[in-house]
């Protein structure tokens, strides 16, 4: 089970991108611990230092500031690289709505020039941060790989293309890709600041402060909420896939489905806090329910979460008391 006891090649070297960020320095992190070389790729325009700081003092952790915009920058920090992680990309449905450009610029073309950069230097394995929002307004749950509806959003859009891409650079090129279609990712270092925090993170601060949190909709919509060490799982066993599982995308979630309002009341009592929430209109762009199949990660990639929703939450309360 789990991620730690995986076998990669001594010295192994890693390269993720947005490795600054939530995910990608909990990946930075694991990768160290498990005693393998990681470079760090992040221009920290929605990462932080603070998230890798106590890294960065060992042997075997690199830090390259830098964007994956600019080509040379992705050429050379795939040089000599083994496996690249590519975090790199601005999140958040709404945000993506209100900056097209900009979602075009960094999780389209960014993400190519990374695949170009790991097809030049011979990387092994390509894997890639893809999304649940690709599901669209298809209504079927569980989320299953092939039954994609019309897309809802720039961010999901950006996810597609990226996908299509990754399936290219596997039968034209021979690149392996693996792209990861994250259900509600939460955990250790999720930024709870800003209008565009994710909602677990976002209510257990305002709770922690005594403030009542708005929930858009009437929270009865559904999420797949994955804890973070499911997601670390994940990519390293993409790296160890076989290269017929390669140029496809793949689901990673937990399997399950929880309510927002029900999460909202659970976090209350963990808290021991009593405060009604605010509810405010739905989000343009946003599933309303999303459910993870995850039979095909399991049969090709080996993929086994070990933490369910309960698990995880309970584990993510435990940091978020400790730093906040």
């Amino acid at each position: 089970m789990g991620y730690k006891n995986l076998k990669f090649e001594s010295n192994s070297i890693f390269l993720v991108t947005g490795g600054a960020g939530f995910i990608g320095s909990n990946l930075c992190e694991a990768i160290i611990d498990m005693g393998h070389v990681v470079r760090c790729l992040d221009n920290l325009s929605t990462g932080s230092y603070d998230n890798i700081a106590h890294l960065d003092k060992n042997e075997r952790f690199t830090f390259i500031k830098g964007d994956i915009r600019d080509l040379d920058t992705c050429m050379e920090a795939c040089k000599g690289v083994d496996y690249v992680l590519n975090q790199a990309a601005w999140g958040s449905v709404p945000r993506s709505i209100e900056m097209p450009l900009l979602y075009e610029e960094i999780n389209i073309r960014g993400t190519l020039n990374m695949m170009e950069a790991a097809r030049q230097n011979g990387v092994k394995k390509f894997v890639y941060a893809s999304s649940s929002s690709v599901y669209g307004d298809h209504p079927v749950l569980p989320k299953k790989e092939g039954a994609e509806g019309k897309l809802l959003s720039p961010y999901a859009l950006t996810k597609r293309v990226d996908e299509e891409y990754g399936r290219l650079y596997k039968t034209l090129y021979g690149l392996d890709t693996y792209g990861l279609r994250y259900f509600n990712v939460f955990g250790r270092r999720q930024n709870p600041e800003g209008m565009y925090a994710a909602v677990i993170p976002k209510f257990i601060k305002q709770l922690v402060n005594d403030e009542a949190p708005t929930i858009n909709g009437d929270g009865r919509q559904s999420r797949d909420f994955t804890y973070i060490d499911n997601v670390i799982e994940a990519n390293l066993k993409a790296c160890l896939a076989s290269g017929n599982a390669a140029g496809e995308a793949f689901n990673i979630g937990a399997g399950g489905r929880e309510f927002l309002i029900d999460i909202y009341y659970d976090l209350c009592e963990a808290l021991g806090k009593d405060i009604e929430p605010k509810f405010g209109p739905e989000r343009p762009g946003d599933i309303r329910d999303s459910n993870a199949d995850i039979g095909k990660a399991k049969e090709l990639l080996g993929y086994a979460p070990e933490y369910d929703f309960k698990k995880g939450i309970g584990l993510a309360i435990d940091w978020y008391k400790e730093n906040l």
